[in-house]
């Protein structure tokens, strides 16, 4: 039995909706390669084998994809949830800061296990200055020049 374009259509929808129970999301895209194989199935006719290549191949692509290139950055955010822990510290500026600009502050022991943080400030401030953390937005921290 040869399975038809509908066939990859519902595999596809039914992968896709099984990524609801289990929220690794890596199963959105082997639904998302069966659904492409189901396009491909619709226009032009093909064996079992060659379905379950291009489906394999697909999917794997779109893993990669996510996990090497849409995703690279993602693991780099380090603040999360611990603003509290991090205002009020100071370090050394490395690289100078302007309003609309990232810099680099070092502090003497590590904050979050790193010791090198960018950060933006509302002031330009060169390298080599004092500065402290008055606040976090997002993965950067906001520093001014300690008093």
């Amino acid at each position: 039995m040869q399975p038809e374009w509908w066939h990859w259509a519902v595999a596809g929808i039914v992968l896709i909706l099984a990524e609801l129970a289990v929220p690794a999301f890596v199963l959105v895209w082997f639904g998302l390669g069966a659904l492409i194989v189901a396009l491909v199935v619709a226009v032009a006719t093909i064996g079992l084998t060659a379905q379950l290549g291009v489906w394999l191949v697909v999917s794997l692509l779109l893993v990669f994809l996510w996990f090497k290139v849409f995703r690279q950055d993602s693991h780099k955010t380090r603040v999360g949830m611990s603003e509290p822990a991090m205002i009020g510290e100071a370090g050394l500026l490395t690289q100078p800061v302007s309003p609309f600009g990232r810099g680099e502050v070092r502090f003497q022991k590590p904050l979050l296990g790193a010791d090198t943080w960018p950060c933006i400030a509302d002031e330009e401030i060169g390298p080599g200055t004092r500065v402290k953390v008055i606040a976090v937005e997002g993965s950067l921290l906001k520093v001014g020049r300690t008093s």
